[in-house]
């Protein structure tokens, strides 16, 4: 069989045949599809063909971007769509664009190049790290749908950029975090050296000038630590102790506030030791793992945010004359009707009122195959139709949708999630009442005893019990094992699968893209009559090539499209192929073209499709949609280590019992909703479960979020991955087999951290408090305490020779 040759703008494979051909830096080049020639000849027009040159990934298939329509475009023209994001100034125009098919650094160089060749615009920069696009340009000389439709030409589609207001927030916080931990790092490492050179121990022979001159510039260089990047831990402080609770914010802040007024004492004086360098590490150390914390939050509010935002800006509302008009979906009222084209999203949840098509509902059920919708049926905001135009009433908007319903069923699941780092607080409430407790009567004690040795006593305590060691004894741990696990393919994201797994009895797999791959694959041709398989595939590719259906993929793209297509949802296609009429689909659809008897369906597992024209039976296509390999090797783990296991899926077919029976998974029920799985899970709870869920879709989101333990698929959306604990990067899923051996060996170095950060704090505390230990050796003692969690953390950065679970794998053949 010969290798088909790829396409010279997005790599796929030219289909047989092909006629679409561009000259491109002076060679006829092959394209799979007219979309990739129109970009490669538009791209060579504007003086840009050496975009090809320079590209070091392949560009995107602008037929796989969103489609942009010439009124829908039109719309952002209109200055109330503009308000929120264009800003003027003066008699330029700015907006932020969101580009989709950026694949290479050329991509940037290719965009900019291409704007900047327009005679208005004045200024565009790409930002490649998060894919916005900057523009200036003179709007009253050149409109915004006119820089969208340049970008569409060059195979591109571009969005106006509106951050979600929460989201805004926390990227403003999270800056100003950063600039924090920054200052504290630059500002500490001067401040020990200037602190360091006035020690006794190093033996530098100062004069007193000097030394007066070193401890007025470690106070200068602390002072913008205590005051701006340690501002949160005193207003955390200040907070904790108007609500009477007890944090660490209270230990740091005294801890902080303590040092730095001995040291100025010192500054002044001389008399004394400088506490400055203390003062920079606790800041350096405690704002490096709460900057780590913000991000996690900021990547879950901006994944929730693009939950909400997959409806469609706008929509065609029908008018009492039945003619359509194209409005932003804000403008739109309950009970209003709009038409909804094919390879559109339904933009509210409504109800049919005229028509017949397939809609795409894998956002709410992970199943990548439409479903048959007729007059009468509900449909859904967010899905997306396939086949025909449909009239739809409009039943519910905005936070009334079922799409608004997901949002709110994850917001639940994370409030009701249990966190050990609720357990780990209210110990460490306990652990700061007990040291503050026990700081304040020695410090009495000693000064009834020794007035001038008590404030440095009770110093010692405050800088000895500090918690810096068990502030970085999870987080170190983490970081080591997140470097070990990316490279089994597996990215923790949250610290408490380290605990759960051990504890982990049930396992609930979807289906769709977890056990199976996804997408069906055409899988082999049975042909009926005198054609051979390659003329059946042509005719089949001509017939499916304009449709939007995920079956239409499998065939590939054929050189020229049939003619007079239409479908008839859930039964088939019918088109012209030159002199003749063909179908593909349902047998019995297909054969009533030719009122023949059915052909018998061949005794092969599979989604099977008859191709038939005026004539008879043509030829049996047989799809699937296979296992992954590993799977069954997963499977195999599982029932090694006693888990019991489930399949939830959205897929109401046969399919869900045949792979369940295939794996030998215990339980499998099909065509279930999110919050039937999310109260799936529930009963699981109160019946004392813990639960690993795996899966990859926006409906799989409440569950992995509710879970005890939740793994996504690297090829999972943006949402499944930031509510899940753990993230299978590579898709292989005997790499997650392999991974819990060293998940366990992460958990087991976690506790010796923090366990040695107890005992070390606990016995740290009656020595300071004996006055054995002077606040500059429990600095260092601190100093010592960090450093050993660190390098015990570090012996996670090794691999594991082989995976502690071992498991045969299941060598059934996998089903079709």
């Amino acid at each position: 069989m010969t290798t088909p040759t790829p396409c010279y703008h997005c790599a796929l494979p030219v289909p047989t045949g092909s006629r679409f051909t561009a000259v491109v830096l002076g060679e006829p080049r092959e394209f799979c599809c007219p979309g990739c020639q129109a970009v490669a000849q538009a791209i060579v027009a504007g003086g840009l063909e050496h975009y090809y040159s320079h590209r070091s990934e392949t560009s995107a298939n602008p037929e796989a971007l969103p489609v942009q329509l010439a009124d829908e475009l039109a719309l952002y023209d209109r200055a109330e769509v503009q308000k929120p994001f264009v800003r003027h100034d003066g008699e330029l125009a700015e907006a932020t664009l969101l580009m989709e098919g950026i694949s290479c650094a050329a991509c940037g160089w290719l965009i900019e190049k291409h704007l900047l060749g327009l005679p208005a615009v004045a200024e565009a920069r790409l930002n490649l790290s998060n894919h916005r696009l900057q523009v200036r340009w003179a709007d009253s000389q050149l409109p915004l749908s006119r820089i969208l439709g340049e970008l569409r030409q060059i195979g591109y589609a571009a969005h106006p950029y509106q951050a979600d207001q929460a989201c805004e927030q926390l990227a403003s916080e999270n800056r100003k975090s950063l600039r924090q931990l920054g200052l504290a790092g630059l500002l500490w490492f001067q401040a020990m050296m200037a602190t360091m050179a006035t020690w006794p121990e190093f033996n530098i022979d100062l004069s007193p000038e000097l030394h007066t001159i070193l401890r007025w510039v470690a106070l200068f260089l602390t002072t913008p630590i205590v005051f701006y990047s340690c501002a949160p831990f005193f207003r955390g402080a200040f907070r904790d102790l108007r609500t009477r609770h007890l944090t660490m914010d209270v230990s740091v802040s005294l801890a902080i506030g303590s040092a730095y007024c001995a040291g100025i004492w010192t500054a002044i004086t001389g008399v004394g030791e400088l506490y400055f360098d203390a003062v920079g590490m606790f800041a350096l150390f405690l704002l490096a793992g709460r900057y780590l914390e913000r991000r996690a939050r900021e990547r879950t509010a901006a994944a929730t945010a693009q939950l909400v935002n997959l409806l469609p800006a706008s929509c065609l509302r029908l008018g009492a004359d039945g003619q359509s008009e194209r409005i932003l979906l804000s403008e739109l009222r309950l009970g209003e009707r709009v038409l909804v084209h094919p390879g559109a999203v339904l933009p509210a949840d409504g109800r049919i009122v005229e028509g017949r098509s397939s809609i795409d509902e894998s956002l709410l059920t992970g199943e990548y195959l439409p479903q048959p919708r007729t007059t009468g049926d509900a449909v859904t905001a967010g899905t997306l139709n396939v086949d025909s135009a449909l009239t739809v009433e409009v039943l519910a908007l905005g936070q009334d949708t079922r799409l608004s319903a997901i949002v709110r069923l994850l917001d639940r699941a994370q409030s009701e999630k249990p966190r050990l780092a609720q357990i780990a607080d209210r110990a460490a409430q306990w652990f700061l009442l007990f040291s503050l407790i026990a700081a304040a009567v020695i410090g009495l004690v000693w000064w009834q005893l020794e007035p001038s040795r008590a404030f440095w006593i009770v110093l010692a305590m405050l800088v000895a019990t500090c918690p810096c060691a068990l502030s970085l004894a999870t987080p170190t741990a983490l970081t080591a094992a997140t470097g070990t696990l990316h490279k089994l393919g597996l990215l923790l994201t949250r610290g408490h699968v380290l605990e759960g797994l051990n504890q982990i009895d049930t396992v609930i797999f979807d289906k769709t893209g977890t056990l199976t791959e996804g997408r069906l694959t055409l899988r082999a041709i049975r042909p009926l009559r005198e054609l051979d398989s390659e003329r059946c595939l042509g005719l089949a590719a001509a017939l499916e090539n304009r449709s939007e259906h995920p079956i239409a993929r499998a065939f590939g793209r054929a050189p020229q499209a049939a003619e007079e297509v239409h479908g008839s949802p859930g039964l088939g296609l019918e088109g012209r192929v030159g002199e003749q009429c063909l179908r593909i689909g349902q047998a019995a659809y297909v054969c009533a073209l030719a009122a023949c008897p059915l052909p018998p369906t061949p005794d092969e597992a599979g989604q099977w499709l008859l191709l038939g024209d005026s004539h008879g039976p043509l030829a049996w296509f047989v799809l699937d949609d296979r296992l992954r390999d590993d799977a069954p090797a997963l499977l195999a783990a599982c029932r090694a280590r006693g888990w019991r296991t489930l399949l939830l899926s959205g897929d109401s077919s046969p399919m869900v019992a045949s792979v369940a029976a295939e794996l030998g998974i215990d339980e499998a029920r099909g065509g279930l909703r999110p919050d039937d799985k999310l109260q799936m899970l529930w009963d699981l709870h109160r019946q004392g479960r813990k639960v690993l869920m795996l899966g990859d879709g926006v409906n799989d989101v409440p569950v992995l979020a509710a879970a005890d333990i939740s793994v996504a698929m690297g090829s999972a959306t943006d949402l499944a991955k930031t509510s899940a604990d753990a993230v299978l990067l590579s898709n292989r899923l005997g790499a997650l087999v392999q991974a819990i051996g060293l998940a366990r060996r992460t958990r087991r170095i976690i506790v010796e951290n923090l366990i040695w950060a107890s005992l070390y704090n606990g016995l740290m505390l009656p020595f300071a408090a004996l006055g054995w230990i002077t606040p500059v050796w429990a600095a260092v003692g601190m100093s010592i305490s960090s450093l050993t969690v660190v390098l015990n953390a570090l012996r996670l950065t090794r691999l594991p020779g082989a995976p502690v679970l071992t498991a045969t794998p299941d060598t059934r053949p996998l089903p079709a």
